[in-house]
């Protein structure tokens, strides 16, 4: 297996089960009009009416994330539960072995690169916001028991494990699985819409198939958003920290500006030339990063309590994968962290599925499955234990403004806890650098993402159109300025915790589809081996036509 990470060419074109030639050449690219149109109307809309009456927006905001938590938080946490629990059954059974494309089709990177967007993709630069404000808040402020006790140091890196571990990286590995198996391996198109063609059928290229793609499409755009403004009010503070730029709207709108350039670049450069590259580099000055805080301070600390931390996630999962504190719920607190996370893993679900389906032709359920729940995972784990203690050591040392200051302004925290270290200069601008870098990955992945989910392609390897790709990161750019002016990252947390709802229903229609398309197949396997061969029934053999032309639609294309 190649390790530099370079795209193999001896696959030849994509082929069907069995190893027929199933996708066909098409010189169409165009936009789908009917997703393209109706994802960018609404999300324009929403961008203007924010923009143009703030407090308005605001208390719309709030009204229905109340409604949400407060009526459907339980439905949050048993959802999240159950995606796990599906994926992890898929790996482990017969399922497991079925590849996401041809038989013969081998991966088209090698372990790095493929790891390095996997992670890039699905993690963003709210990684480096939360490392410290969110160990330190739940220490000072924890959900239930006594603040700044042990067991309060203890929960606190444990629940900030529990929120970027293994139950919100199922989620993108139920899109993404779902995704590659239809497109690579039954030659439908890259796009959400076709995981429910085992359920509906034909209809996936009606309106049941373009609202399902809308519904991926807004999702995505405020999922990515609500990492992009993290970044920007994060980023804000750190170039106020090196270089005295003033904090405020000025500066966040040129850097949402610049982030939408950079971004553009990279999407319209492509997976090969742009986000691969841009995602390697992100991982080895994160890593450099990461290296610097643990041999600068207290290595042995800090890898007692990386091990510590991982065995209390460990023992403790169970416990936690369902707590929906029902006799004293901390609402505010779950609205902040527990649904706010498990909203926004579902929100960038269809954009990271895709995405991470784009890159993981050729690999088998089982294969992608643990190293989507694995390597990003481990990687996470001890960025977040390694900072998130160096920042409870601080705290727990007496340094209680640091501690106020990383809970009340997370922005600030990371910066403020590099200050504590020699080469705070080399560090902060390093943190700058990985924050960008971090930025812009999300945003030219999503870019690329949301061009693809709203064109017609060729073939699951097409990318859309380069206009296409800049419009959408104009559109989330703007959509970006438009909540941070609303309110700031709260804004964002709550739109997310909205607009993830409708899309885990989906979710659970994608899982079905995907289940009973494993299922069918295996079936028919078995047949074939007992000599009754003959497709099922319900399996798309055949490219489904689509209603609006009058000839059959080449498989791939939408």
């Amino acid at each position: 297996m190649s390790t530099t990470g370079e795209r193999r060419s001896e696959n030849g074109p994509d082929e069907g089960p069995g190893g027929s030639n199933r996708v066909a050449a098409v010189s169409d690219n165009g936009i789908n009009r009917t997703v393209f149109s109706g994802a960018s109307v609404i999300i324009l809309a929403i961008a203007i009416w924010a923009m143009i009456t703030p407090e308005d927006a605001a208390s719309t905001i709030g009204v229905l994330v109340g409604w949400v938590s407060e009526g459907l938080g339980w439905y949050y946490i048993l959802a999240a539960t159950l995606f796990l629990i599906f994926v992890i059954y898929l790996a482990a059974s017969k399922h497991g072995t079925i590849r996401l494309g041809p038989e013969k089709s081998r991966p088209d990177y090698g372990i790095f690169a493929w790891a390095s967007m996997l992670f890039a993709a699905g993690i963003g630069v709210d990684l480096m916001f939360f490392s410290v404000a969110e160990p330190v808040t739940h220490y000072l402020d924890p959900p239930q028991g006594d603040p700044e006790t042990l067991a309060a140091a203890r929960e606190s890196v444990v629940w900030t494990l529990f929120h970027y571990g293994i139950t919100g990286w199922a989620m993108y590995a139920l899109m993404g699985m779902a995704l590659g198996y239809f497109a690579f391996r039954r030659g439908l198109p890259l796009a959400v819409r076709s995981s429910l063609y085992p359920l509906i059928g034909k209809r996936v290229h009606g309106r049941a198939g373009h609202t399902v793609d809308i519904a991926a499409s807004l999702g995505t755009v405020f999922g990515i958003a609500t990492s992009l403004g993290i970044g920007v009010v994060q980023l804000n503070f750190g170039l106020n920290f090196l270089f005295d730029i003033p904090q405020g709207v000025a500066a966040q709108i040129g850097l949402v500006a610049l982030a939408v350039v950079m971004a553009t670049l990279s999407a319209v450069a492509g997976v090969d030339r742009g986000i691969r590259r841009l995602s390697q580099l992100n991982v080895v000055l994160a890593i450099v990063l990461m290296g610097f805080i643990l041999f600068s301070g207290d290595p042995l600390y800090l890898l007692n309590g990386l091990v510590l931390n991982i065995g209390d996630y460990v023992s403790g999962f169970t416990d936690m994968t369902l707590d929906t504190f029902a006799y004293d719920q901390p609402t505010a607190w779950l609205n902040a962290w527990t649904l706010f996370f498990w909203a926004w893993w579902i929100a960038w679900a269809p954009f990271v599925g895709l995405f991470l389906a784009r890159i993981s032709r050729g690999r088998t359920v089982r294969q992608f499955v643990a190293a989507t729940l694995v390597i990003p995972f481990l990687f996470t784990a001890t960025f977040l234990s390694i900072f998130g203690n160096a920042a409870l050591g601080l705290v727990r040392g007496g340094n209680g403004e640091f501690g106020e200051t990383a809970m009340n302004a997370p922005e600030e925290g990371f910066y403020t806890l590099l200050a504590q270290y020699p080469g705070v200069t080399f560090t902060a601008g390093l943190a700058t650098v990985v924050g960008l870098l971090f930025y812009v990955t999300s945003a030219d992945s999503g870019a690329l993402v949301l061009s693809n989910l709203t064109s017609r392609l060729a073939t699951p390897t097409t990318d859309a159109r380069p206009w296409v790709r800049v419009f959408w990161s104009i559109a989330i750019g703007l959509i970006t300025l438009a909540m941070l002016l609303v309110g700031g990252v709260p804004t964002l947390q709550n739109a997310t915790i909205i607009m993830g709802l409708p899309f885990s229903f989906v979710m659970f229609f994608v899982a079905w589809g995907l289940y009973k398309a494993l299922n069918r197949e295996v079936s028919d396997e078995r047949r074939f081996l007992r000599g009754s061969a003959g497709p099922s029934a319900d399996a798309p053999a055949d490219p489904p036509e689509d209603p609006d032309r009058a000839e059959p639609v080449p498989a791939g294309r939408d």
